[in-house]
């Protein structure tokens, strides 16, 4: 059985916002506009946390939903809306919400959103709508999902095929669109795979892994620059 997870280096990431863009035209993910953003109604379920400036430029961490192996928000969802599938990945079952956002208290990582609105009638989003994904109504919290459409794509495809699935056939869109390659994806149960191999790096670094969560999605610290005499 899979294990799906990712790595993301820090020190190749430029902070150009490639995979929140991404990750919104793939899921739907509607833009609020200026107002409701605001007011701290944004949806982002790939977000692009800033950190320091440096003469290089910018630096910036991306933050997804972290997967995590010990999820608290599983825990606290009174209707299972939220729950973790045998390969890891945090699901959320949209229609089965009821918006009542204990998930996003319980969550340390601030990675689910709350949909405000329901956008599913605006032009925009209509016309440039991804089939593959289910539009959300208001009143319900969604999240990323490692674009789990792409894996259920992949296997139905390789089905077609009379062939067996490979790992390396799923990948987000995150992953895909990255122009400096800074996000890595892959299957964890394999230890001879990319991400695992890299999560094994003196760099790999867990995000605030005092809580316990073990998080699925992890990050290379950046190298420490020394200046030429």
């Amino acid at each position: 059985m899979a294990r799906w997870g990712m790595v993301i280096d820090l020190d190749r990431c430029t902070a150009c916002g490639a995979c929140v863009i991404a990750c919104k035209a793939e899921n739907n993910i509607p833009f609020v506009g200026p107002e409701e953003s605001a007011r701290g109604h944004t949806i982002n379920w790939m977000d692009l946390i800033p950190g320091e400036e440096h003469e290089e430029g910018s630096s910036a961490m991306p933050r997804p939903c972290l997967h995590c192996d010990d999820p608290p928000c599983t825990k606290v969802c009174p209707v299972y809306a939220t729950y973790s599938t045998p390969e890891g990945i945090v699901a959320q079952i949209f229609a089965r919400c009821i918006g009542c956002r204990f998930c996003m208290a319980a969550c340390p990582y601030t990675v689910k959103s709350f949909n405000w609105f329901d956008y599913r009638q605006d032009g925009l989003l209509g016309a440039a709508r991804n089939p593959d994904v289910s539009t959300r109504p208001a009143g319900v919290v969604e999240k990323c999902t490692f674009c789990h459409h792409r894996l259920q794509r992949a296997r139905e495809r390789a089905r077609a095929e009379k062939r067996p699935f490979r790992a390396e056939e799923y990948l987000p869109a995150c992953a895909e669109t990255c122009p400096s390659e800074a996000i890595f994806f892959g299957d964890l149960a394999d230890p001879n795979s990319r991400v695992a191999r890299l999560r094994r790096s003196p760099r790999a670094r867990a995000l605030l892994p005092e809580l316990g969560t073990k998080p699925k999605v992890v990050y290379l610290a950046r190298e420490e620059r020394h200046e030429i005499d």
